[in-house]
Parts: structure tokens; C-alpha cells; sequence
């Protein structure tokens, strides 16, 4: 039988690191736990981790301070992050940093495997009922504006040349907008095509990432011309989307 996916989780609290090693493990998954940020560094470097469940207060660099330490090494792992119960500051800044999701504390554990299971689809390119017509006709690269995004390797190559690093959130939304061009999306169907998941109310994640992926692509986020925000509606993917 294939291993399950190696989740690392990140916290200082022995109790909840090992509560959820036995629950994930007990769902199919292989866990490693780390107590700090140091450690967590140290088994990314020695082990291959596929999702890293990030607690937001630890000792020492916390987990807004190692999101970002990771996103400037341009690594793309997978990052579902730990927030405490109505810190909503810190949520978004955790995913302007690059974490990918959130789950607040005290949270149940099956809320937790069901984000880290909405992640790993987006990783893995399971789209599920976010796999759109482009890539269901078996088109693995897509070209916009002279961007082209390749829907097997998860690389975007800019129109100078330029590979662009993009987080699993970023990758996951960017496929849905080019699966889905010049069509008006609601917060809601972006939600559940790019996180597998139903959005909750008030949820501004989806403003966070399309922010975060206007940057990435060089979208003036005052006039933003090819990520519109429509009034009352959501997002347009205002390209031509063409297969390579």
C-alpha cells in the first residue's frame, strides 16, 4: 500500500501535537511533530513533508515569521495554519504571508483533516468539483497574456522568462480563474473550487489570495485590469485563456 502524505505539525503544546498525530495518523496520514521553529526547519531539511500544520504562537520565530521565512526561500510547501479564536488580524496576515488556510482554536480535529485534505487536492491537481473544462479536456498548459501556467508541474512562466514561485493557495485559485475566464465568480464558488470547502461568513480569505495573486502577476492592485473585482459579485478573469 502507497504511504499516506507526511504532515509535519508545529506546536508547542505536547498534548495537541500528539492528540493530533494519533487522530491524522489514525485517518491514513503519516505525522512528524516539531515544538518550535527550529526544529521545524531542521525536518524540512532532512525529511520530504507534504503539508506542514503551523501553529501561529510559538517560542522563539512564530508562525507569521516562519511563513514568510519559508515563502522568501520560494518553497511552495503546503501551510495550514493555527490561529486563536477571533484573532482575525492575524489570520490575514498569516495568509498575506503565505499560509494556504487556517483553522481556529479550539477547533475539532475533522475540521482540521478536512482542510488539510482540500490542500493536498489542490497540490496534487485533484480538482474535484474545481476541475474545470480546461483541464478535464486534458490541456496541461495554459497561456494568458502571455503568462503560461502549467497545470502538471504547478510552474508559472512570466512573458519575460521569469519562473514565478506560487504557494498551493495561489496555484489553486490561479487554476480556477483559467479554467473559468470571463466568467463572474462569487467569493463563495471560488472557495469551493479552490479549497474544496463551503465559505464561512465574513470569510475575506478569498480577497487575501486574489490579492496576493494580483501581485504576483504584476496587477495594478488600484486598477487591476486583469483580476476585476465586480461590485456585489465577485472576481473576472478578464483574459484570453488559450491551450499551449
Amino acid at each position: 500500500m502507497e504511504p499516506g502524505p507526511h504532515i509535519l505539525v508545529v506546536d508547542d503544546d505536547r498534548e495537541i501535537r500528539d492528540l493530533l498525530a494519533r487522530f491524522l495518523a489514525r485517518h491514513g496520514l503519516r505525522v512528524t511533530t516539531a515544538r518550535d521553529g527550529a526544529e521545524m526547519l531542521r525536518l524540512l531539511d532532512e525529511r520530504k513533508i507534504d503539508l506542514v500544520v503551523l501553529d501561529l504562537m510559538l517560542p522563539g520565530e512564530d508562525g507569521l515569521a516562519l511563513t514568510r521565512r519559508l515563502r522568501e526561500a520560494r518553497s511552495s510547501i503546503p501551510i495550514v495554519m493555527l490561529t486563536a479564536m477571533g484573532e482575525d488580524t492575524d489570520r490575514i496576515v498569516g495568509l498575506e504571508m503565505g499560509a494556504d488556510d487556517y483553522v481556529a482554536k479550539p477547533f475539532n480535529p475533522r475540521e482540521l483533516l478536512a482542510r488539510i485534505k482540500a490542500v493536498l487536492r489542490r497540490v496534487q491537481g485533484g480538482g474535484g468539483e474545481g476541475e474545470g473544462e480546461a483541464a478535464s479536456a486534458g490541456a496541461n498548459k495554459l497561456r494568458f497574456e502571455g503568462w503560461i501556467l502549467d497545470l502538471a508541474t504547478r510552474d508559472l512562466l512570466s512573458p519575460e522568462g521569469v519562473m514565478i514561485g506560487l504557494s498551493a493557495g495561489e496555484f489553486g485559485l490561479l487554476q480556477v480563474f483559467v479554467e473559468h475566464p470571463r466568467r463572474v465568480l462569487s467569493r463563495d464558488q471560488l472557495l469551493d473550487f479552490a479549497r474544496g470547502r463551503t465559505a464561512a461568513p465574513f470569510d475575506r480569505s478569498i480577497d487575501i489570495q486574489v490579492s496576493r495573486l494580483r501581485r504576483r502577476l504584476g496587477d495594478d492592485a488600484k486598477d487591476p485590469q486583469l483580476i476585476k473585482t465586480v461590485r456585489g459579485g465577485g472576481y473576472l478573469f478578464t483574459a484570453q485563456v488559450d491551450r499551449v
